[in-house]
């Protein structure tokens, strides 16, 4: 099969392909195809006809567009541009080479941005929306989603710099050597629900007086309502010579998709020696990963007979092992069977990574603290963790740096036609991939009822989040629960009871996730993410 090529996250070119090429396509994620060869232009070149009906077969669209080397110009483009902005994507074009696809693809963004300082200078300002979210990651694309699924007809665009969409949780996997970390990462085009429109930029601003959102290039993008789904910024400059040591030195962080794989290498290249674990002070996102990287590398060692030679030690900035009682005496066995050395109110605070030394600041009982530090072989960083620099400066935040809503309903306290969701709002609930999918239905639920699209009382957020403990290959304690500790499961305790390592919940992270997050909640399906109403 001719190896397609990328131009954008949302479109590539090929040369000449044919009718048995299409599953093969349709399994790397490509929607639609655009076919610009003429008919009958090669010998032994398949028809246009027979392409579009293996498409079909395959469930993709396709379209012809035919043109001749040479012989193309602005009208092709904007006949290009046209099926790029309507066909599913991503989308592959071709022809004999791959060449007249690209050039048509470079003029149809050439037109594009013609027409769209055209329109803005007949409008006299930035277009609006109905709905605008900021941010592309699980948060913005399950509510679009939801969104989509609720009302179709909506005027719904994402703001998001981001080419891919990456499955952070699969880093921890990754660090643990079980799965490679290609898997982890997808281009964001082809996760976009249908009918949904990306902007490719920057958030700097947001002005609720004006309704506006500013991109870094100084773009003006105009709302109606607005969901505010940015994520957090994980600040690795907070802790003192980290960022010049990251990936070397025996320095790690499975909270990084490039960093992942060196996790594995210092865990399956250690025999003996000391190996250090961290975690900052709360708020952070995926909370369970610190702790993951420890359990799984503490079964590696024990499954190849290394643990006796491995002195490890998990240095938490908190003074408990986990926030829910009921999940701790099961975490804590596992301490103890990794011979683990568990240090409460430890808050990294340095790394010397040519001497391999690490620093901490220890809160002591009567309020003092004090200067500790240690050798390693291997050390896991988690790094302490804000909303991002822009959020905390724009008029939505609270008094510490987090966009302000009401916990139950998810709305702006004093903005109502704003949301925010997923790990950059002050709702007290852990930051967990799980956690926003729940809030996406409310989100969406409560917003189109604010516009007169639903009924009835609001949907009520009831502070649900995951964390499934990987505590060894094949076992999770699959923690879930809501506001006031109170314990959420989503199966029946006979099923899986959560406070327990259970297979059962392993499997269903590695099968079952997967399609969940593609088939239910990128589709706007409820399953297991149906809101109540207050």
């Amino acid at each position: 099969m001719p190896r397609a090529r990328f131009l954008a996250p949302h479109l590539a070119v090929a040369p000449q392909i044919s009718p048995a090429d299409l599953p093969d396509l349709a399994r790397q994620g490509f929607k639609s195809i655009i076919c610009n060869r003429p008919d009958n232009e090669g010998g032994g070149q398949p028809s246009f006809a027979s392409v579009a009906s293996a498409a079909k077969a395959a469930g993709m669209q396709a379209v012809h567009l035919p043109v001749r080397p040479g012989s193309f110009g602005e009208r092709e483009a904007r006949a290009f541009a046209s099926h790029v902005k309507t066909l599913p994507q991503p989308i592959l074009a071709y022809c004999a080479s791959g060449n007249r696809a690209g050039s048509l693809f470079k003029m149809s963004q050439k037109v594009a941005a013609t027409s769209n300082v055209a329109a803005k200078a007949a409008t006299g300002g930035p277009a609006t929306h109905d709905i605008v979210i900021i941010g592309a990651g699980a948060a913005g694309l399950a509510t679009a989603a939801s969104l989509k699924a609720r009302k179709r007809g909506l005027d719904i665009v994402l703001i998001d710099p981001a080419d891919f969409h990456f499955d952070q949780s699969g880093w921890t996997m990754v660090g643990a050597g079980l799965i490679a970390p290609e898997r982890t990462k997808h281009a964001l085009a082809a996760l976009m629900p249908k009918g949904l429109r990306l902007i490719r930029g920057a958030a700097s601003a947001i002005d609720p007086i004006k309704r506006q959102v500013r991109l870094a290039n100084g773009r003006q993008i105009g709302y109606k309502s607005l969901v505010v789904a940015t994520g957090l910024k994980l600040d690795w400059g907070a802790i003192e010579g980290l960022e010049a040591t990251l990936g070397k030195n025996g320095v790690t962080s499975n909270y990084r998709h490039d960093l992942a794989p060196y996790t594995w290498q210092l865990v399956k290249g250690l025999k003996r020696g000391r190996a250090l674990f961290t975690q900052p002070p709360m708020p952070i996102k995926a909370v369970d990963a610190p702790q993951k990287a420890l359990y799984l590398a503490g079964d590696h060692w024990l499954r190849h007979g290394a643990l006796a030679d491995i002195h490890m030690d998990f240095f938490n900035a908190d003074p408990a092992l986990f926030g829910i009682a009921a999940y701790v005496p099961a975490l804590q066995s596992y301490i103890e069977k990794y011979r683990v050395d568990a240090h409460y109110q430890h808050q990294l605070v340095k790394i010397d990574g040519p001497s391999r030394r690490a620093f901490f600041t220890r809160q002591n009982p009567d309020g003092t603290s004090a200067r500790t530090e240690t050798t390693f072989d291997m050390i896991h960083v988690v790094p302490p963790q804000s909303a991002p620099d822009w959020i905390k400066t724009s008029p939505l935040v609270d008094a510490t740096g987090w966009v302000d809503v009401d916990p139950t309903s998810l709305r702006h306290r004093s903005l109502p036609n704003i949301y925010a969701l997923g790990d950059v709002c002050n709702a007290p609930n852990v930051k967990t991939a799980a956690a926003a999918r729940r809030q996406a239905s409310v989100v969406a639920h409560n917003l189109l009822k604010d516009r007169g699209h639903i009924a009835g009382a609001d949907a009520a957020y009831d502070g649900y989040s995951a964390c499934p403990l990987t505590v060894e290959r094949g076992k999770i304690v699959l923690a879930e629960f809501g506001y006031g500790d109170s314990l959420l499961p989503s199966l029946p305790t006979w099923l899986i009871d959560g406070t327990k390592p259970s297979r059962l919940a392993w499997h269903l992270k590695i099968s079952g996730k997967p399609p969940l997050f593609r088939h239910a909640l990128l589709r706007g399906r409820k399953a297991f993410a149906k809101p109540a109403t207050t």
